[in-house]
């Protein structure tokens, strides 16, 4: 009798869940342009198919009117499945029951599916889409999003973390994401932020609207906060998971490799791309596209920092990451947000054994006061601390300029660098050859009966001697300097002895890294 008395009350909240006004609730999802919880996970998962865990799970809390109603799953469909054959663990925020607000059950939900994550090694992922913590529920929300926070950070490093924002994040709820490895968000219905838009006028009498304070757009480009900016929701789900195929299950597994049937691996193209004048800029992408596999560059942070170039692809079916100065914006210069950007990107890399590919046109470091001031030194040590305690296979290609102090920073091979090649075209110095020359020979071309041919004579004379690549070469700092066509032979054939890389770490706790 108990058990019958258990069934009957179960199919009473399952049709109390779907017919209680769910159907209102899912139609005014669908008003806003916004899948269901259910939706989304169908659309992730291979052919829809995945399994709950949890879904009798229901709120705890009876205070201000929650005693008058129950939901099944309290706001938050968490469950596991296959993404292109590989196992996953995910869960699904449910706005349509409670705002998907976080309390107590539905925290639990989520820590509990952090956990098989982590122990079973599967990658996680979340589908955010919140109004914030449960008011009535009160300090017990705030204790359950730090207790998802630890879990976070502690997954950190051990298996992939990816999140996505479907809809509002703000106050607490934002700082999970945060501390994800990757965070996508859809243009027009998500928004992060830590105060909103009426918190925010009530503090600063600043008026700013949702969309401008934490809209996609406005993390993408101004703040960094998120790698990726989709236009619609089955677009962002599909972006993640040809992200989740260049990465491993966790830190412990090799990189995905795709069957690969070798041919003819000479790029002519390459000869071409860089101008004679190396005062003009190129697109450094097109540099990648003729390297890489076809059709498997895959770029995170596209619209934030664009000096720098960061993404994943795969060379002769394995998986990589890359990471590119680009002369067609600010020159290549490495400026604060280029250097966190790239740093960031390196250290996810390394956790997770994906290999480096660092293709280096940099002419040094922006200069002025807002780069000195927002702390360019302690940002540009972040990108050089990164390589150096990076152990995963690391090549760099010096495809032009390598001035200054970015040369050392750009995984030079004084930083651990395991194989390091130059364009025959390449300039590697201390700086440019005009602002060397003048310094150098100042007084000369100061005393001099025409300064300015002078200067121009100093300038060739300075090149000549310091701006190639083969003063670097004579002293091992490159490894060979190679014709550009023949670049993507010699990665591949690198790539291939180093992939048993071993290096034995010195015994420490962690490193300091200067944040």
């Amino acid at each position: 009798m108990a058990k019958k008395k258990l069934l009957k009350e179960l199919t009473l909240l399952r049709k109390e869940a779907e017919l209680g006004g769910g159907e209102k609730r899912i139609e005014a999802q669908h008003a806003k342009g916004k899948l269901t919880a259910r939706e989304r996970l169908e659309l992730l998962f291979d052919r829809g198919d995945y399994d709950e865990i949890g879904q009798m799970v229901t709120h705890r809390s009876t205070l201000f009117g929650l005693d008058k109603k129950r939901f099944l799953g309290d706001g938050v469909i968490t469950a596991f499945g296959k993404v292109e054959g590989r196992p996953v663990y995910a869960y699904a925020q449910d706005f349509t029951i409670l705002g998907g607000s976080l309390a107590e059950a539905h925290a639990e939900k989520i820590c509990r599916i952090m956990d098989l994550a982590v122990q079973n090694g599967v990658p996680i992922i979340g589908l955010n889409d919140s109004g914030g913590a449960r008011i009535q529920e009160g300090v017990v929300s705030l204790g359950g999003y730090a207790d998802i926070f630890f879990r976070n950070t502690r997954a950190s490093g051990v298996v992939p973390q990816l999140s996505l924002i479907l809809g509002p994040c703000a106050g607490g709820a934002v700082y999970s994401p945060a501390l994800t490895d990757f965070v996508g968000m859809v243009e027009g219905s998500s928004y992060m932020f830590v105060t909103g838009p009426n918190v925010v006028k009530t503090v600063t009498h600043e008026e700013v609207s949702s969309e401008d304070l934490g809209g996609s757009q406005t993390h993408a480009i101004k703040s960094g906060v998120t790698q990726f900016s989709f236009p619609n929701e089955p677009s962002a789900i599909d972006g993640f998971k040809k992200l989740l195929s260049y990465l491993p299950q966790n830190c412990e597994d090799s990189v995905p490799r795709l069957s690969y049937k070798s041919v003819n691996e000479n790029r002519p193209e390459l000869d071409l791309i860089i101008p004679a004048n190396s005062e003009q800029s190129y697109d450094i992408r097109e540099v990648i596209l003729n390297l890489v596999d076809p059709d498997s560059f895959f770029e995170a942070h596209k619209s934030f920092a664009e000096n720098m170039v960061v993404g994943f692809s795969r060379l002769a079916g394995r998986s990589i990451g890359i990471i590119a100065n680009q002369p067609l914006y600010l020159a290549g210069v490495l400026d604060n947000k280029a250097s966190r950007k790239g740093a960031r990107f390196v250290r996810f890399c390394d956790a997770f054994n994906i290999p480096l590919l660092v293709l280096e046109d940099v002419p040094g470091f922006l200069p002025g006061t807002d780069q000195e001031w927002n702390g360019i030194i302690s940002n540009g040590a972040k990108l050089l601390y990164a390589f150096a305690e990076a152990t995963v296979p690391r090549i760099t290609v010096i495809t032009r300029k390598a001035y200054g102090g970015a040369y050392d920073v750009m995984n030079s091979k004084h930083i651990g660098a395991d194989m390091n090649y130059a364009w025959p075209g390449a300039e590697i110095a201390v700086m440019g050859s005009k602002g060397a020359a003048e310094i150098i020979f100042k007084n000369e071309i100061i005393n001099s009966e025409d300064p300015q041919s002078t200067w121009l004579k100093k300038e060739q004379e300075y090149a000549l001697e310091f701006a190639n690549p083969y003063k670097a070469a004579s002293r091992g700092f490159v490894d060979e300097v190679i014709e550009p066509s023949d670049t993507r032979i010699k990665l591949i054939r690198a790539f291939d002895i180093l992939e048993n890389k071993v290096v034995d770490s010195p015994k420490r706790k962690h490193g300091n890294i200067p944040l």
